[in-house]
């Protein structure tokens, strides 16, 4: 039988207690062949509703309109022109919030996600957001997708984490929220790391030329 899946109370939290509760649980995928693929949640990164780094700090739009749902859905979306980002809707309706799936470890049909991914080692299959989507193939159909009662993409409980890392989001440069967790040691956690500071402009000193011979 297979372990029970996540319920909706699980993700009708915050972003930031759902966040490090999934590191360790089991994300899996029913692919359209009949086969499904599966992979333990090694990282993970929360954004809130009162969150500049977050696509729903600027309210709803068609594109953001899942994370605004029920938790316990599938937000993914496309970014930079080359990967879909898939995440757990967290919280209440309406609030959008939202877990970022950033990496897994590959538990069943790695044959499969070598094949989609073209590589062969397994390091390189799901240790970042766009890799594990694509290693699952996930992309736009599945956003929206229930994570609880849905047919497409689930997650089932795993093990209990015994050590957790924390740190300010890979890419984001507002850097006083360390809202990035991940399992100590493991290492198929992504080598992703986090935005600049946003610099400050500095006047330009004028240079005074020399008029000594």
């Amino acid at each position: 039988m297979s372990p029970a899946r996540l319920s909706r109370a699980f993700y009708a939290r915050s972003a930031t207690e759902v966040a490090p509760a999934l590191l360790g649980q089991v994300l899996v995928r029913a692919l359209p062949d009949g086969t499904r693929a599966a992979a333990r949640i090694v990282e993970v990164e929360a954004y809130g509703p009162d969150d500049p780094a977050s696509h729903a700090f600027r309210g709803m739009t068609l594109r953001n309109a899942a994370m605004f749902g029920p938790p316990g859905h599938l937000y993914v979306y496309f970014t930079y022109g080359m990967h879909f980002c898939m995440n757990a809707v967290t919280g209440r309706p309406g609030e959008g919030a939202a877990v970022l799936l950033r990496a897994g470890e590959p538990l069943e049909g790695v044959e499969g996600m070598c094949a989609r991914r073209g590589r062969d080692r397994i390091l390189e299959l799901c240790s970042g957001p766009g890799r594990l989507t694509q290693a699952l193939d996930v992309g736009r159909t599945e956003d929206g997708a229930d994570l609880v009662n849905g047919d497409r993409v689930w997650v089932e409980r795993g093990s209990r984490p015994e050590g957790i890392g924390t740190g300010v989001r890979v890419g984001v440069h507002e850097t006083t929220r360390s809202w990035r967790y991940w399992l100590e040691g493991n290492a198929f956690v992504s080598r992703g790391r986090p935005g600049p500071p946003t610099r400050t402009r500095v006047p330009r000193v004028p240079r005074v030329r020399s008029t000594t011979p």
